[in-house]
């Protein structure tokens, strides 16, 4: 049984997903009720399975999926210590690293969490892990990200405006002001080029962790002259029930044949709708025990079945295009 805490935009998203082809049954839980149940009946009427239930019939799940906001690290740790693998979407830096420090008790406890499914980071590092085998050695990962999923995303994109960003440079961590660092980022059309900055985000964290052997990794968000103007006051204006169409950037450089190489590639989509199909993706995998191993991960790293997410990813929609060289 798979698990969904959660059904916001990406959770709804999620359970979509996993509704389009999983045997296994699909269980929701939301703090209001009411939402769990529609959703759940709203799916069901296609035939799938899938029922709307109390947080500790959760319990019973082999993995559930964390899409709600920010922080996971509490509620993945009273899952693990029920034996429940963990897929989590937050994209919180200390949220992350709380996750990561799980392993530990995710191992003991002979489950699995990952830490970051979603757009950016997790589908980020899908793509950089693809990307790096077109390379003879890698040196430097970007990422960038327009666009936001639910009202939660907008409010932690704003956060994130307002925070520090870290970057790894030459050996170091370096901490810079979100909202400083602007750089002209094309996405694939129809979003096209946006003025993106840093943020505080934590794909470089976890790129890092993917790939020890860089010596740069950056992340930038796009962002409104308005946007940075107003990322140290609090969000006065309700955000969107869904943001519109985003895009993903991933610039990985290195060497080939002896020659210097900068590859692009991104993906146009709704954000939230790439989160849910890659964090169901990741909870299939780990139904089926083709993730089998214990401890806390991020997508991309060499052990885990990156190729099989990725084109699992690729089959429920979410388009990847790459950018051609002149």
């Amino acid at each position: 049984m798979i698990g969904i805490f959660g059904v916001g935009v990406v959770g709804a998203r999620v359970a979509e997903s996993l509704c389009i082809d999983s045997p296994t049954q699909v269980c929701v839980y939301d703090s209001s009720q009411i939402v769990a149940q529609r959703l759940a009946s709203r799916l069901s009427q296609n035939g799938q399975s899938i029922r709307a239930v109390g947080r500790t019939e959760l319990n019973s799940s082999k993995v559930v999926v964390l899409a709600g906001p920010p922080p996971h690290a509490v509620i993945a740790r009273e899952f693990i210590e029920q034996k429940v693998s963990v897929v989590s979407t937050s994209d919180d830096i200390a949220d992350c690293t709380n996750l990561l420090a799980l392993a530990d008790l995710a191992k003991k406890n002979g489950v699995a969490v990952i830490v970051g499914a979603a757009s950016s980071p997790g589908m980020s590092g899908l793509l950089a892990r693809s990307m790096s085998k077109l390379f003879d050695m890698v040196d430097e990962v970007h990422i960038a990200l327009h666009g936001t999923g639910g009202p939660a995303c907008a409010r932690q994109h704003h956060r994130a405006l307002s925070g520090q960003s870290i970057g790894w440079h030459d050996g170091q961590w370096l901490r810079r002001p979100g909202g400083s660092g602007r750089e002209l980022c094309w996405f694939p059309e129809p979003v096209g080029a946006y003025d993106c900055y840093r943020a505080e985000l934590p794909d470089p964290l976890l790129i890092k962790r993917v790939f020890p052997e860089l010596s740069r990794v950056t992340a930038r968000v796009s962002a409104t002259r308005r946007d940075r103007v107003f990322a140290r006051l609090p969000q006065l204006i309700p955000p969107q029930s869904e943001g519109g169409m985003g895009g993903l950037r991933v610039e990985v450089r290195g060497n080939k044949n002896g020659e210097r190489l900068v590859d692009v590639i991104g993906v146009v989509e709704r954000v939230g709708q790439v989160a849910g199909v890659v964090s169901g993706s990741v909870a299939k995998l780990i139904d089926s025990g083709e993730i089998a191993r214990h401890g806390a991960f991020v997508l991309g790293e060499s052990f885990l079945p990156n190729d099989v997410l990725l084109r699992s990813v690729i089959e429920s929609g979410v388009q990847v295009h790459a950018f051609v060289r002149a």
